[in-house]
C-alpha cells in the first residue's frame, strides 16, 4: 500500500546529490512530482509540452521551470510554476521530500524535483501558451518493465544511460525520465525501504 509517510521518510533519509553530465555553467530550475490518488492507485501527472516554448518542445515534462527573482527556495519555484502552468495553488500541494538535482543536457538548467501530494479530482487550469495537454500515468505502468527501455549515450565524451517510459504511445524521456527513475526505484525499487517496511 502507497502511504506519504513512508515516501517522506524515505527521501527524508537521504543525501541529496547533484548529477550533471555537462561542464557547462547552469541555471537554478525546480520541478513538481505530483502525486495523486485516483480509481484506487496512485498516478503520477504530466504535462505535454507546446512547440511554441523556448525550451523542451513537445516533450512531456513535470510542471515547473527557471527560479526567478521572487522565489525564496526551489520549493517556491516549483509551486509557482505549478500554479502559472496547471492552476494547482500552492496551498492545495503537500511536499514529501527532494530528490536529486539534475543538470539538463541542451537547455543549461540545474532541475530541483520536489516530490508532492495533489488532490484529484482538481479544476486543472492549463497555460494553454506552454501546454499542449495533460498526461496521467499510474504508477503501477511505470514499474511494468514492459514500458520502460535504456540506451547509452555518449555527450561531451562522457557515457550515461538514458531511460525512456512509454505510456499509450507517449514517450517520457531526457532529464524528466531521469527524475522519474530516481523516484521509482527510491520508493518502489528492489532495495526500497518502502518494499521493507
Amino acid at each position: 500500500m502507497f502511504e506519504k509517510e513512508k515516501i517522506r521518510h524515505i527521501l527524508s533519509q537521504r543525501e541529496k546529490q547533484t548529477i550533471v553530465v555537462t561542464s557547462d555553467p547552469l541555471a537554478p530550475a525546480a520541478v513538481l512530482v505530483p502525486l495523486y490518488e485516483r480509481e484506487g492507485e496512485y498516478w503520477i501527472l504530466f504535462t505535454k509540452r507546446t512547440q511554441k516554448v523556448a525550451h523542451h518542445k513537445g516533450q512531456i515534462s513535470f510542471p515547473g521551470g527557471a527560479r526567478e527573482e521572487v522565489d525564496r527556495d526551489p520549493v517556491d519555484t516549483a509551486l509557482r510554476e505549478t500554479f502559472e502552468e496547471i492552476g494547482v495553488k500552492p496551498e492545495d500541494v503537500e511536499i514529501l521530500g527532494e530528490l536529486d538535482r539534475m543538470g539538463t543536457l541542451t537547455s543549461n538548467f540545474l532541475i530541483t524535483p520536489l516530490v508532492g501530494i495533489i488532490p484529484y479530482p482538481y479544476e486543472f487550469t492549463i497555460a494553454t501558451s506552454e501546454l499542449e495537454e495533460l498526461v496521467e500515468v499510474p504508477i503501477s505502468a511505470l514499474l511494468d518493465s514492459d514500458n520502460y527501455r535504456e540506451e547509452s549515450h555518449v555527450y561531451e565524451g562522457r557515457a550515461y544511460v538514458a531511460s525512456f517510459f512509454d505510456y499509450k504511445g507517449k514517450v517520457i524521456w531526457g532529464a524528466t525520465a531521469r527524475i522519474l527513475k530516481q523516484f521509482l526505484d527510491l520508493i518502489f525499487g528492489e532495495d526500497s525501504d518502502y518494499r521493507k517496511v
